[in-house]
C-alpha cells in the first residue's frame, strides 16, 4: 500500500498520481526532482519510500523547501542550480545514478501566483520574469532589442501569428516596466475584447519567459542529463504544458527507443543513428476531467513516460539537434 499525497502542500500538482505510477517508486530507491517548485513530486516522492534529490534554480523555491523539508521531516536533499546541470549536481553529492528522474516543464504555480515574479498579468508586477532572479530581465529585453528579433521571439515560442504586429506596439510604448502595462499594450494592438475567451497576451507572456529562460534549450539538455542519470530500469517521467516542450519530449524518446522523430519547423527532421537507450514510451496521460474541475491550469498538461535500458548514453549527433 502506497502511501497518499499530503493535502497541506502549497498545492497538489498536476497528474501527481500518474507521475508516481510511472516512476514505480521501491522504497530506498534515489529519485531525481529536477523542478521542485512548491515540492508536490518530490514529497509525494519521499512518500512513497524514495529518497529525494530536488533541484531548482529558483531560491526562493530552495528557501522554502528547506522550511517544508525541516517541518515534514522527509528524505529529500534541496540542490540549488538548473536540472540540466543535474549529472554535476548530483555527483557533487556522491551520487553517480538514480533510479528516476521527474521533470514538470514551465513556470510554476508558485511563481505564477506572486505578482512580484513578473510573471502573469493576472495582477500588476515588475516585468521580470527570471527563474533564477538573474540576469537580463523582460523589461531589460523588451525595452533594448530590436523590434524584428522581439517579432521572432513572439512567434516562435508565441506562436504569435500577428507577431510583428505586437512587436512594433512594444517598440513604440517603450520603456516598458510592469505586466499591467505590457498586457494593455499586447491587447490594443491585437484588439482584444473584454468578453474573448483567451486573452491575447497569454502568447506573448509565454514566448517572452520560455526566451529570457533559455527553457527549451534547458529541456533538450536536461533530458540528455536524465538519459545519461539513470540506471538501467530507471524511469524518466515529464510533465508539460505546451505543444513546444511536448514536441521536444516526445521527439527525444520517439529517436532514444529506436523511431524517428519526424520534423516540424521548430525541429528538423531526421534518421536517428543512436542505439535505443529507452524502451518504447508509455502512452501520453492527460488529466481527467475529475481534475481538470479541481485544477483548470492542468487543462494543457501532457505526461510522458519511458523505461531507461542498459544501452551508454551517447550525444545527439549534431544533425539531429535543433536548429
Amino acid at each position: 500500500m502506497t502511501a497518499p499525497v499530503r493535502q497541506d502542500a502549497p498545492h497538489v500538482p498536476v497528474l501527481i498520481d500518474e507521475v508516481l505510477d510511472a516512476l514505480a517508486i521501491r522504497p530506498g530507491e534515489t529519485h531525481v526532482d529536477g523542478t521542485y517548485g512548491a515540492g508536490g513530486y518530490s514529497h509525494g516522492m519521499a512518500g512513497r519510500g524514495a529518497r529525494v534529490y530536488a533541484i531548482d534554480r529558483d531560491p526562493d523555491a530552495i528557501a522554502e523547501g528547506r522550511e517544508r523539508i525541516a517541518r515534514d521531516g522527509d528524505a529529500i536533499t534541496l540542490v540549488q542550480g538548473p536540472f540540466s546541470a543535474m549529472r554535476d549536481l548530483l555527483g557533487e553529492e556522491g551520487v553517480g545514478s538514480v533510479s528516476g528522474v521527474t521533470l514538470d516543464i514551465g513556470v510554476s504555480s508558485m511563481q505564477l501566483d506572486r505578482a512580484d515574479r513578473g510573471f502573469s498579468f493576472q495582477a500588476d508586477g515588475p516585468l521580470d520574469m527570471r527563474m533564477s532572479q538573474e540576469g537580463m530581465t523582460a523589461a531589460d529585453f523588451l525595452n533594448t532589442a530590436a523590434e524584428e528579433e522581439i517579432a521572432d521571439i513572439l512567434y516562435l515560442y508565441g506562436e504569435e501569428p500577428r507577431s510583428r504586429r505586437v512587436a512594433r506596439a512594444i517598440v513604440a510604448a517603450r520603456p516598458l516596466s510592469r505586466t499591467a502595462e505590457l498586457a494593455q499594450v499586447i491587447r490594443r494592438a491585437l484588439g482584444h475584447k473584454p468578453h474573448d475567451k483567451k486573452d491575447p497576451a497569454t502568447r506573448a507572456f509565454q514566448a517572452i519567459r520560455i526566451h529570457l529562460n533559455g527553457e527549451l534549450d534547458e529541456l533538450e539538455r536536461g533530458l540528455e542529463a536524465a538519459e545519461a542519470l539513470l540506471a538501467p530500469g530507471g524511469r524518466l517521467a515529464v510533465v508539460t504544458f505546451h505543444s513546444l516542450e511536448d514536441r521536444i519530449v516526445k521527439q527525444f524518446l520517439r529517436r532514444r527507443s529506436g523511431g524517428d522523430a519526424g520534423g516540424s519547423r521548430h525541429r528538423p527532421e531526421a534518421a536517428s543513428t543512436v542505439r535505443p537507450t529507452f524502451a518504447k514510451p508509455a502512452k501520453a496521460v492527460r488529466p481527467s476531467e475529475a481534475e481538470l474541475a479541481r485544477n483548470p491550469r492542468a487543462r494543457s498538461a501532457t505526461l510522458r513516460s519511458a523505461v531507461r535500458l542498459p544501452i551508454p548514453a551517447q550525444p545527439l549527433p549534431v544533425e539531429e539537434k535543433s536548429a
